[in-house]
């Protein structure tokens, strides 16, 4: 009798205690760092002047440092500037590459040549001395269409949701040409159903990187209040500089300590990505398995 492949067998059990703990460290490894910025920004000034300044679990919990945070008015101010952007920044780059793929998909003139222009921009980015000019030229210096419009459209992006919309059967668009159907009826009810997947995983890419984006910001806005959050965290976190607007206290509080203010930024960062990923995750899995998989 032939021997089943190794795939299909059975693991041994030294087997599967060796792959239970490298699952186990990993987990440890990405949740330990999570769990010790989320202890520090509920800490007191004992607790982390005990741990050090980073604090695993407090002994004394307490929201004084988010209340610090949303008093300022500069945190809650940059919140609402990346959650604009970010939602006017995808559905813009959605949008954008939706279109430009599904007419790079059908056979029109010319289609070759424009895939290879945006495959060019994967090769050879534009430096940032030429990108500050284009922008200034255009007029979009501390604006915050100067955020969304540089990086409108991803080349990568691109090429997956073309490859997505060559793969829905030519007989179904060709059915709805018989029913008159024009470009965008066809697009809007049959090719876009069909690739929901990939959409909603390009969707995730475009709002990670909108959200977590600070190069731009720091290189066209000039004035401070209309900076995003992810570059409040990098200056207030990073470089330690003073936050704007935050520092004040109620009178006869101590003030939290500057280590738990600085987590507490950490944390609001955070939470909208930790929060929306788990909506898209059988979305993300769906278009990964649908591109790996043919026939």
């Amino acid at each position: 009798m032939s021997r089943r492949p190794i795939w299909m067998e059975r693991p041994r059990l030294v087997e599967r205690l060796a792959q239970g703990l490298i699952l186990s460290l990993v987990v440890l490894l990405v949740v330990y760092p999570f769990a010790e910025i989320v202890s520090t920004s509920l800490a007191g000034q004992a607790d982390v002047d005990a741990g050090g300044g980073l604090v695993l679990l407090p002994l004394h919990p307490t929201l004084r440092a988010y209340q610090v945070v949303f008093e300022g008015g500069a945190v809650t101010r940059a919140i609402l500037i990346s959650v604009g952007v970010t939602v006017v920044g995808t559905l813009a780059s959605l949008a954008t590459t939706v279109a430009m793929a599904y007419a790079l998909s059908r056979p029109i003139l010319g289609s070759r040549q424009i895939l290879r222009m945006a495959l060019l921009t994967l090769f050879f980015a534009p430096g940032i001395i030429p990108s500050y000019l284009v922008v200034k030229q255009l007029g979009l210096l501390n604006t915050y269409a100067s955020l969304v419009l540089p990086v409108l459209l991803n080349a990568f992006n691109l090429v997956v949701v073309r490859q997505f919309f060559m793969a829905v059967p030519e007989e179904l668009v060709d059915s709805a040409r018989l029913d008159g159907a024009g470009d965008l009826a066809i697009l809007l009810r049959i090719v876009l159903p069909l690739s929901k997947a990939a959409v909603a995983v390009i969707g995730l890419f475009y709002a990670v990187g909108y959200w977590n984006a600070f190069f731009n910001a720091l290189l066209y806005l000039n004035d401070q209040s209309r900076w995003p959050l992810q570059l409040i965290l990098r200056l207030y976190v990073i470089q330690g500089a003073p936050l704007p607007g935050v520092g004040s206290y109620v009178t006869g509080q101590a003030p939290p300590p500057p280590e738990s203010i600085q987590m507490a930024v950490v944390v609001i960062a955070l939470l909208p990505i930790v929060f929306a990923y788990p909506f898209l995750q059988r979305y993300f899995t769906k278009g990964v398995l649908s591109g790996a998989i043919k026939g």
